[in-house]
């Protein structure tokens, strides 16, 4: 089903391949779903807005509420929904019922705003479009917050004359206690309800008659008007109507009366302290929460750091006891072997002091790296001619293991601003690997290119491949790749590269999959 979806993602016509590119184009993520809600097409702006999820032709075939778990479990949801996970499913999936028009707003855990709209298509299935509207949530929040925290009264009417925003005193004026009981309201319907109630006495010191309504009517078209109202309550304000530039009218009511606008003003103040008690009281309950995460977190330290300490002293020992049980046998029996079992045992003797002095190199860098206390000589390099250097200096050992090693695709001239000895460390380290986990009668291929604004470097192969990668990057794991052929390492070739490319501003990612090789792409900034 997954295989049958993604075909999706790559048209196979000249027109249906413009039509991807132009979507790719849009800042608006495009997504379609059939009619089982599972997905069959995203656009690339969809892993834009979403940046935790995999790639999204990795995407196709699952359904929306799989999407929506994927979303919380990378941490892109707000913890006020992530926390009610189900809920928020539910909430998410009833935009495909039919009739379901409204968009729906989804808050990430990074602050953003995503506006989803949903239709149905033909094919009984969806269409979403996702669209970020922080910056206009944001404006949008900072006006309602104004316009309730005012002493006045304000309404924003549309160019239907419909009533699109007002704060509580506004709509108190027609005997509604909330604003969210009179948005939506026509404003015919306002003054007819005015009238009804006999809320307003006076217009401009004129007694209530009858054709008042027509007299307001009259203000409300004009493109600027102003009238005195006085409320049967005996409190007087100043009216202002005006037409604003996209059609609709905004309205605002000044209290005129003393004692009412200092009585509003204590009001507010008794609002904004129990707001601000409330907000207290939610800061305590946040700090107590993160003090908990903090010892969580102290104790999981503490645990790692045990478990390191005991691994790196296996894989120090593993080595130093290989230099020492070989010297001892050539100091006592030394008068017993050949000039070949001596070259033998040297050789031994020597290779396990390499392995022990590579290890004890990057516990080092990585140590300097942890601290921020690694100095990068930064230069113009090329990384083509970093990659054939790779090839030129393992070609030897592959050939061994019948392995092809190709550079082909790592063109010279490509320049990239970086540490010498750091980028060689970490190419090699990534030729290295791919060499030593992969089966003999294999290939590994080395590749460059400029994407995206950066010069990435990749070593791929065709070998067993790991199933678990997060693990693969942690020190002393290899995440259950096989270990054929392996040469002794003791897990941090990764861990190591990896922390070299983020020291540079770069990014290391890896993309394998059990029985499916494995790819290591390092994105580092070109050379200005």
């Amino acid at each position: 089903m997954q295989k049958a979806h993604a075909a999706a993602f790559a048209p196979a016509g000249q027109d249906e391949q413009a039509l991807a590119e132009a979507l790719d184009c849009l800042r608006v993520a495009v997504t379609l779903f059939d009619a089982d809600e599972r997905l069959v097409y995203a656009n690339r702006h969809y892993n834009y807005l979403l940046r935790s999820l995999p790639a999204r032709e990795r995407l196709a075939g699952l359904s929306y509420e799989q999407l929506i778990r994927l979303e919380i479990a990378g941490g892109e949801i707000a913890p006020t929904d992530s926390r009610e996970p189900e809920s928020f499913i539910a909430r998410r999936r009833a935009q495909f019922r039919e009739g379901e028009y409204r968009p729906l707003d989804i808050h990430l855990a990074d602050g953003r705003v995503v506006e989803i709209k949903a239709r149905r298509t033909r094919e009984g299935g969806w269409i979403a479009l996702w669209s970020d509207v922080t910056q206009a949530r944001h404006a949008q929040t900072r006006l309602e917050d104004a316009v309730s925290l005012s002493a006045d009264a304000f309404a924003f009417f549309d160019k239907n004359d419909v009533l699109a925003m007002c704060n509580d005193r506004y709509a108190s004026f027609y005997g509604l206690g909330r604003a969210a009981d009179a948005i939506g309201t026509r404003f015919a319907e306002l003054l007819a309800r005015a009238t009804s109630e006999r809320l307003i006495a006076r217009i401009d010191d004129e007694v209530l008659s009858e054709d008042w309504l027509a007299k307001r009517m009259a203000a409300h078209r004009e493109p600027a008007g102003a009238m005195t109202v006085e409320l049967a309550t005996g409190e007087a304000y100043l009216l202002r109507d005006r037409a604003t530039a996209e059609g609709g009218r905004v309205v605002i009511f000044t209290d005129v009366t003393d004692h009412r606008r200092v009585e509003l003003a204590l009001a507010e103040q008794t609002r904004a302290l129990a707001e601000t008690r409330s907000a207290q009281a939610a800061q305590a309950d946040y700090l107590a929460d993160l003090s908990r995460r903090f010892d969580e977190a102290a104790a999981s330290a503490d645990n790692a750091k045990t478990t390191l300490m005991r691994t790196m002293s296996h894989e120090l020992k593993t080595p130093l006891n290989a230099i020492i049980g070989f010297s001892d046998l050539m100091l006592t029996m030394a008068d017993r072997f050949d000039q070949q079992r001596v070259m033998e045992y040297a050789g031994l003797i020597h290779q396990g002091g390499r392995n022990l002095l590579r290890l004890i190199n990057q516990i080092l860098d990585l140590t300097k790296l942890s601290a921020g206390r690694y100095e990068l000589h930064r230069s113009r390099l090329d990384a083509g001619a970093m990659l054939w250097a790779a090839q030129g200096a393992h070609e030897a050992r592959a050939a061994e293991k019948s392995i092809s090693l190709d550079a082909g695709g790592a063109p010279l001239g490509l320049l990239v601003d970086a540490d010498e000895n750091a980028l060689t460390a970490m190419v090699f380290q990534l030729v290295d690997n791919a060499v030593n986990f992969t089966q003999a009668g294999g290939r590994v291929t080395l590749s460059a290119a400029l994407e995206d604004g950066r010069v990435r470097l990749r070593v791929s192969d065709n070998g067993p491949g790991v199933d678990d990668i997060a693990r693969v990057l942690l020190p002393f794991e290899q995440g259950g790749r096989g270990t054929t052929d392996h040469t002794g390492g003791a897990g941090l070739g990764l861990t190591l590269v990896k922390a070299f490319t983020e020291a540079h501003g770069g990014t290391l990612t890896i993309e394998s999959a059990p029985g499916r090789g494995l790819t290591a792409t390092i994105a580092l900034p070109p050379a200005s």
